[in-house]
């Protein structure tokens, strides 16, 4: 599907993502996207010098600040999901599941276009999450800080190349985070949030990765019949970081949920 097709799609003549510069976000990833190596860098080294300078100090509450960061990344993701969504569920409905996976459009349809950057970029402001854990001396799994890194160092390497399938990974990505953020905001305002609902969705996280491996792997062997855009090293990296995510996701649930943990529930994505 081009770029005119892309105008049947719903409501995507409206709205101020149209304007957006496509190209010169493209080129600037291209030209700057091993700075996630440096942001991820600096991450790294204020969450375990945080986690020391913590150690002998009293923890903070930080309430309405978790409750405005949740909140804000709550709405960002559900505006994402709904006009990423569109397009996805458009492409599905006229061109079938193939096209879905091996479509480049999307880094360039006059809305998806938008959504597609502010994706990638998110990723670094989303490393604040770990901020809040710091300072509320919350317990630090390994999942949180190792899912944040791997999610901006992949997200940025990818862009730039408008590879196959991340209309998939972000549209999913998009609707996990619409419900994980509004849970995180609803338990920092003070509400009780029932446990089923926390399982839903580390169950939605855990199918999110199952269905990334399954995108690699189709555009993997589409991409050998010239349909999909993409490398084998992509597709390499990315089924290692997916398969990994399952694994961590699979064993939170399990030593969570099954198992009876008593432990606090972290943040995960």
């Amino acid at each position: 599907m081009n770029e005119t097709e892309y105008h049947k799609v719903p409501f995507s003549e409206y709205g101020f993502e149209q304007h957006f510069d496509e190209r010169g976000a493209i080129e600037w990833m291209q030209g700057n996207w091993r700075k996630a190596f440096l942001f991820c860098g600096l991450y790294a080294a204020l969450v375990f010098g945080g986690q020391h300078f913590m150690k002998e100090r009293p923890k903070l509450q930080l309430r309405r600040p978790l409750v405005f960061w949740s909140l804000s990344l709550a709405v960002f993701s559900m505006i994402g999901a709904v006009r990423t969504g569109s397009y996805m569920l458009h492409i599905l409905s006229t061109s079938g599941f193939r096209r879905s996976v091996c479509d480049q459009s999307f880094y360039i349809g006059p809305v998806s276009k938008f959504w597609a950057y502010a994706f990638v970029l998110s990723k670094a402001p989303e490393l604040g999450d770990t901020l809040f854990i710091v300072l509320r001396k919350q317990r630090l799994i390994f999942l949180h800080w190792y899912h944040h890194i791997t999610v901006l160092l992949y997200s940025w390497y990818s862009y730039k190349d408008l590879v196959a399938g991340g209309g998939w990974f972000m549209t999913m990505n998009f609707c996990v985070h619409a419900l994980m953020y509004s849970y995180y905001a609803v338990r920092a305002a003070g509400y009780r949030v029932p446990r089923p609902f926390a399982m839903v969705i580390t169950t939605f996280q855990i199918a999110q990765m199952a269905m990334g491996l399954t995108v690699n792997r189709l555009v993997y062997r589409w991409m050998q019949e010239g349909d999909c855009h993409s490398y084998l090293n992509n597709i390499v990296w990315s089924s290692l970081m997916y398969l990994s995510y399952l694994f961590l996701f699979s064993s939170f649930f399990y030593q969570t949920y099954l198992k009876g943990s008593s432990g606090k529930i972290s943040k995960t994505d």
